[in-house]
């Protein structure tokens, strides 16, 4: 990666989105992300002259390049419409020939039947040497005409210059595609491009760059752009995101130069922090050698069409080694963002324990002390203690269903009194939930488009992260 040393430009950085000087209430919830939009600089085409040079790539035995730069260029300036119809065509128009494929296995099958063993039996082999040379060359042509007609279209575009990039445009395309239309041939297209992706993303492929002030405009400009989780505020926010006790990690990939696939922000910190304005508002930052927590705060995927591909954790594994070996101080890795699916795992256990303990009061099981073996032990005796103190008004109500009710307010975040009630249960709850359920790296196999989630620690979250509330209980 280059640098540039020139000072940056306010101008171009105000391009990006930039946000007040105050601290933001947080975006709303991620939802799946619109496909880019068509490049306004190209000049239109009609989705017509688009599938044509679709079809001279594919037609070819190698695909010629100016055909393949013509689709994509064609491609990039269709509407949206435009799109869907070409990648109609590119599933349908172009998959597995199945009629080549049956007429194969009758061979196969007919050959097989004559030669059985061919090339299993060394002292056979002069004799079904015929057979078992058939066998091998049908199992090649069968393992030929199983893959797509499109299979050689997607991977001489990812060797054309922009190619990877365009192959990221389309399958964002194709997922807002799927939304509308679950097709099992769009389903087959997608499963195929997801599965070359991740070959051609593998972190042997990827360059991991820390990300500085002294870095190109360009690149600052994008990550300002494609923050999501914390918006970046000013100019000065940014630079103190990219300062002294703060770091910024990005995957590259040499195909798409200058921009990176995602990117991770990092706090450097004497002790766990117990909120995010912590790291956001203008505290001078510690000295790096007192540094004893690295908070990842923030990590964001810039391309909508890699969803699903587990860019994240091999991000997440490489900064944590780079950092215990640069920063040996530095011994607890933490984020304050949400662990995904909690709050409906746990509001699920809540409602199926009081809906049996409603069945055992009818039958009078609790009466004859024959208690039911589904039964689970959600709240200690201390801890229902502590929720029944914290309330005015019980109602006659178990702790289980005082903490449904508390749990389905979200009203608790403004009160410590039952902040302080709720934090042992939900910490344990939530340590059963992910070990028993998804595992610590399950959490970030989890990604939704632009959050990280979180691996520990205990977050009361005051009134202007809420989201987070939404997510996890503040957990």
């Amino acid at each position: 990666m280059t640098r540039s040393h020139t000072p940056k430009s306010l101008a171009v950085l105000l391009r990006a989105r930039m946000h007040p000087d105050s601290i933001p209430s947080p975006p709303p919830a991620p939802s799946p992300p619109a496909s880019p939009e068509p490049d306004p600089s190209a000049r239109p085409a009609a989705a017509s002259s688009v599938r044509h040079w679709l079809h001279a790539s594919i037609g070819a035995a190698s695909p010629p390049p100016a055909a393949l730069e013509c689709f994509s260029d064609g491609y990039r300036s269709l509407d949206r419409g435009g799109r869907h119809e070409i990648l109609r065509s590119l599933a349908t128009d172009y998959d597995v020939p199945r009629a080549r494929v049956r007429d194969l296995m009758r061979q196969y099958v007919s050959v097989s039947a004559t030669g059985e063993g061919g090339g299993e039996q060394p002292g056979a082999e002069r004799e079904e040497g015929g057979a078992a040379s058939a066998l091998y060359r049908m199992e090649r042509g069968l393992r030929d005409a199983l893959r797509p007609k499109y299979a050689g279209f997607l991977e001489a575009m990812n060797a054309q210059p922009g190619g990877l990039k365009l192959l990221a445009v389309i399958r964002a395309d194709l997922l807002a595609l799927l939304g509308e239309e679950n097709a099992p041939v769009l389903r087959a297209l997608d499963g195929y491009l997801k599965e070359k992706l991740v070959t051609w993303l593998s972190p042997a492929a990827l360059a991991l760059h820390q990300i500085t002030w002294d870095d190109p405009a360009s690149l600052l400009e994008k990550i300002v752009a494609y923050e999501a989780v914390h918006p970046i505020r000013n100019l000065i926010d940014l630079k103190r995101r990219l300062g002294v006790g703060r770091r910024c990690f990005g995957y590259f990939h040499p195909a798409i130069p200058g921009e990176p696939l995602i990117f991770i922000e990092v706090a450097l910190l004497k002790d766990m922090a117990t909120s995010i304005q912590e790291v956001l508002l203008d505290v001078p930052p510690i000295a790096e050698c007192e540094a004893k927590c690295a908070l990842f705060y923030s990590i964001s995927s810039t391309q909508p069409g890699l969803s699903g591909i587990n860019l994240g954790k091999f991000l997440l594994k490489r900064v944590i080694d780079m950092l215990r070996k640069d920063m040996p101080s530095v011994q607890i890795f933490a984020t304050l963002s949400p662990i995904p699916g909690f709050m409906q795992w746990l509001l699920a256990k809540l409602a199926s324990q009081i809906k049996l303990a409603e069945t055992e009061m009818q039958e009078g099981n609790l009466i004859e002390g024959a208690s039911s073996t589904f039964r689970e032990s959600i709240l200690f005796p201390e801890e229902e203690k502590m929720i029944h103190s914290a309330i005015d008004q019980i109602n006659g109500k178990q702790g289980i269903e005082l903490l449904q009710d508390i749990l389905k307010s979200s009203q608790w975040v403004k009160s410590d009194k039952l902040s302080a009630a709720l934090k042992s249960p939900l910490m344990r709850l939530c340590t059963r939930y992910v070990k028993r359920h998804i595992g610590i790296w399950e959490c970030y196999q989890r990604l939704e488009f632009n959050t990280i989630h979180s691996l520990n620690g205990w977050n009361i979250i005051c009134y202007q992260l809420q989201k987070l509330t939404a997510f996890s209980y503040g957990v």
